[in-house]
Formats: C-alpha cells, sequence, structure tokens
C-alpha cells in the first residue's frame, strides 16, 4: 500500500454552489413531484419547504392521518397540496411510483419510509421505474478545501456493483455533472492504490472502466484510475507518485469500489471536512430524491434543486447514452 502523501495546504472557502443551484432553478415552473409516505415531521417538512421555494408541486402520498399529525408536529399548512391516501408506507410506495410512471408526477420523493421500500418499488419490473441503465446514487459536494464541487458514485444503492455496473455509475455521474455544466469532467477511479495489481479487484475494474472510455463505451468525460484518493484531489500528492494524468489531483467525480467506502467517503467529507452536501438517484425514468433524518434543511432543498434541474434537461435534450 501506498505511503500518505502530506496534503498541500489550503483555505476553507465557500463556493456558494448552493445559491447558485437556486439561481438556476429561479424562473422554472415547479415540478410536480410523488412524495412517498411524508409521515414524519422532517419528511415533510423538507417537501413543503422546497414547494415554497417554488421548486416542487407536491403530491403527499400515505395515510392521511399520520400526514396531518405529522404537519401539526411541524406546524404547517398543508392544505394547499394535493394528498392522495393509502393504507400504509408499502402502499404509498407503490402508489408513488405509479403516479411517476402515469405521467401525473415527474419527480418522485422518499419520505419516512425506508430506501429499502421505495426503491423495491422503483425496480419492480413491468411496472417500475427502470430503463436500460443501472440506477446509481450521486452525492454532490461541496468541499471547503476543495477548489471544486465532487461528485461521488455509488454510496447509496449498488452494495458491491460489477464492472458492468460500474459502467453505468461512471455514465450517470458523468451526464449529472454536464447538466450541472461540467462540460467535461474528470473522473477518478478510486482504489486503495494508483497501480494495477491481480489481487485488489477494484484496480482491474478501474483499468477495465478506463479502456471502456477508450473504446466509447463511456463516453462525455475523462477517465483515469486507478487511483488513491489522495492522489485523485491532491497535486502535490500525484507528482510526488510520479503520476501525469489530466485527471488526477483534479479530479471532478469519485467512483469508488462498492457502497460502504463511498458511503464512509462522503460522510466524512460531510461531518469531518464540513461539506455542503445534496444528492439523487440516476437511471431511473425520472431523478428520486432521497431524504434521511439526518439531512439539513440545505441538503434537501440542493436535492430537490438538482433533481429539478434533470427534469427540466431532459425535456430538452436526449440522454447521452439511452
Amino acid at each position: 500500500m501506498d505511503t500518505a502523501a502530506k496534503p498541500a495546504e489550503s483555505t476553507p472557502h465557500l463556493h456558494a454552489w448552493h445559491e447558485a443551484l437556486l439561481a438556476r432553478c429561479q424562473g422554472l415552473a415547479p415540478v410536480v413531484t410523488a412524495v412517498a409516505h411524508p409521515c414524519d415531521a422532517d419528511s415533510l417538512a423538507g417537501a413543503v419547504e422546497a414547494a415554497e421555494l417554488g421548486l416542487i408541486e407536491p403530491i403527499l402520498v400515505g395515510p392521511p392521518a399520520k400526514i396531518q399529525a405529522a404537519a401539526a408536529a411541524a406546524g404547517m399548512d398543508i392544505a394547499r397540496y394535493r394528498l392522495e391516501p393509502t393504507e400504509h408506507s408499502h402502499a404509498a410506495a407503490a402508489k408513488a411510483v405509479a403516479l411517476v410512471r402515469s405521467g401525473v408526477a415527474n419527480l418522485l420523493m422518499k419520505g419516512s419510509l425506508h430506501t429499502d421500500e421505495l426503491m423495491h418499488e422503483v425496480m419492480a419490473p413491468d411496472i417500475g421505474l427502470r430503463t436500460a441503465r443501472r440506477i446509481s446514487h450521486a452525492y454532490l459536494l461541496d468541499v471547503p478545501r476543495y477548489p471544486r464541487p465532487l461528485l461521488i458514485g455509488d454510496a447509496a444503492i449498488n452494495i458491491a456493483p460489477t464492472l458492468e455496473d460500474k459502467r453505468d455509475i461512471v455514465q450517470n455521474a458523468i451526464d449529472l455533472a454536464r447538466i450541472l455544466g461540467i462540460e467535461t469532467p474528470r473522473v477518478a477511479i478510486l482504489s486503495a492504490v494508483e497501480t494495477v495489481d491481480p489481487k485488489l479487484q477494484s484496480t482491474l475494474d478501474a483499468a477495465a472502466l478506463c479502456k471502456m472510455a477508450d473504446r466509447g463505451q463511456i463516453i462525455g468525460g475523462v477517465l483515469d484510475g486507478p487511483l488513491a484518493f489522495d492522489n485523485a484531489i491532491d497535486m502535490g500528492a500525484a507528482a510526488e507518485k510520479g503520476i501525469v494524468s489530466d485527471v488526477a489531483g483534479r479530479a471532478d467525480i469519485l467512483i469508488v469500489p462498492d457502497l460502504v467506502s463511498g458511503n464512509i467517503l462522503a460522510k466524512q467529507l460531510i461531518y469531518l471536512a464540513g461539506a455542503d452536501a445534496a444528492g439523487v438517484v440516476l437511471g431511473a425514468r425520472v431523478p428520486i430524491i432521497l431524504t434521511s433524518r439526518a439531512d439539513t434543511r440545505r441538503t434537501r432543498i440542493a436535492s430537490c434543486a438538482v433533481a429539478v434541474l434533470m427534469v427540466y434537461h431532459a425535456r430538452d435534450a436526449a440522454p447521452l447514452v439511452a
């Protein structure tokens, strides 16, 4: 394994990317959003606050008594919002997905049910929201000591992705980065080392993904890997290892080996490095906003803004890859 290089000195700064996301959404009509089981104060507040900012027009799907109780607990008036009654969380997930599939809603938002429960309905054959792409999650992070936003995939959906899965995870992330204004995203395929080691599968996958990009199986970005985390985000660390690369030291996208490593990385940057965050599920018929009780208001709103921009982009342009 490599010896850690000394991190380059940098000054913490704010990129105001949260405000920039909201600014890009100004003037856009709210997107009708099926909110599955918003039955606690936090999840309901996320939908209502996004609606008050003009980002979404929520359809609240779930048991009416529980939704009303959550509204009362949060001191919110939800009389203006459409309510689709269901008996329980499983029915709420199915109904919310059906609203999207029928075209009534153009976004799907997770409420207080478990992610697995919602994604089970999203992934259901014939009646779910699957496409030819593998569904994956991307974090968008604004890290104070890094000069540009970072996308991390996949830290929430794919537990142990195969090479084929990783191809779609990479392409999904590239497509999102381009929607957000990064014309040619630099993609670092992460491992523990920067050389190919037959005993370390993540290095073999990284090398294969880079060759797939060379052959046009992944388009729209520049890939390099395997790269250790320090080599991917620090020019000095890359130089010490003699790495000559258009990606090393200035990555826009970090592709992690598996869900555990990605989840740890993203949460370290949020909780220890003070990163602002947004997250969205990609590769389905519509973007999916996954909220959590641990999310801040800024995270909820930024996630909605990213999803709204994706919806409007899809209306104006075909995807890069079917």
